[in-house]
């Protein structure tokens, strides 16, 4: 056989081997994409299941997932992180508000800036960023020990549904427990700001409420409070996803806690985007009047 011969043999593979692996990356990836889906959906339908047959588990998930366990517990668990962060951020918008207001003569316009962006961007996005470094990443890590130790075979085993039992539980305490964190939230971020305008920059109280309870805006935080919820949920299933498919012992465990909290902030970022263009992108619902 001669060597044209055998170049006009050969497989596509052997004569295009970056055209074969790249055509088997994008296989695998999307494979893989309608694998979490799959997961998604699965989890999202086992919820009724998780009411009816494993509410105790809910519970303990709840109180677990809101106060902390051990050491944490002292502190007040993931209700005192996202407070202290949303206090941070509270403080941000009075200094930069009032600074950035103050140098074009408006700086009695900050209690605008506090009611405006509070509730429509920063409350979400810091409670998804402090709830995917808590909530969504002791949940991988939970059932990433779970999937190496075979607990998770042992209890389909014995009959438990594990995705009902484990990623469904854990979406549905996430969702319940954002409900109290997000209230505590808002008035953190609401009163850091108005403690930093008027106490540290002094401000007077009467000028800052005045702006900011005549742009503060009831849908508005009816939205934030739908934009926090939906952004829970995306980093609650990825981060289930994560945990339940884990695998190569303790370094696979951190290595899925790692991919769990890097893809839900990145997929955290593109919700908020889409969810705050879609309810502000053809009506911003706002009207700059005194």
């Amino acid at each position: 056989m001669t060597a044209t011969d055998s170049m006009t043999s050969a497989t596509p593979s052997t004569r295009f081997p970056r055209i074969s692996r790249a055509k088997k990356n994008v296989i695998v990836g999307w494979n893989r994409v309608g694998e979490q889906m799959r997961f998604y959906f699965t989890t999202l339908g086992a919820i009724p299941d998780v009411l009816m047959n494993y509410r105790s588990e809910l519970l303990r998930l709840i109180a677990q997932m809101g106060m902390g366990t051990g050491a944490l517990a002292t502190i007040g668990g993931t209700i005192v992180i996202i407070g202290f962060m949303t206090t941070m951020t509270g403080a941000i918008v009075a200094t930069q508000g009032y600074n950035e207001f103050q140098s074009v003569a408006i700086e009695a316009l900050t209690g605008f800036a506090s009611a405006f962006f509070i509730p429509r961007l920063i409350i979400p996005g810091t409670a998804q960023v402090t709830l995917t470094a808590t909530i969504g990443a002791g949940a991988t890590a939970q059932m990433g020990a779970m999937r190496i130790n075979e607990e998770i075979d042992a209890l389909e085993v014995i009959g438990i549904r594990s995705v009902s039992y484990l990623a469904a539980a854990r979406v549905l305490a996430g969702t319940i427990v954002t409900v109290p964190l997000y209230a505590a939230a808002l008035m953190a971020g609401f009163a850091a700001a108005r403690f930093g305008t008027t106490t540290v920059y002094g401000q007077p109280p009467g000028v800052y409420d005045h702006y900011f309870n005549t742009f503060l805006n009831p849908i508005d935080l009816a939205w934030s409070f739908v934009e926090t919820i939906t952004e829970i949920i995306v980093v609650m299933l990825v981060c289930t996803y994560y945990g339940f498919t884990a695998s190569g012992g303790p370094a696979g465990v951190g290595e899925a806690v790692g991919r769990a909290v890097r893809a839900s902030m990145v997929v955290g970022a593109v919700v908020l985007m889409a969810v705050t263009l879609a309810i502000y992108g053809n009506n911003a619902n706002f009207h700059l009047a005194s």
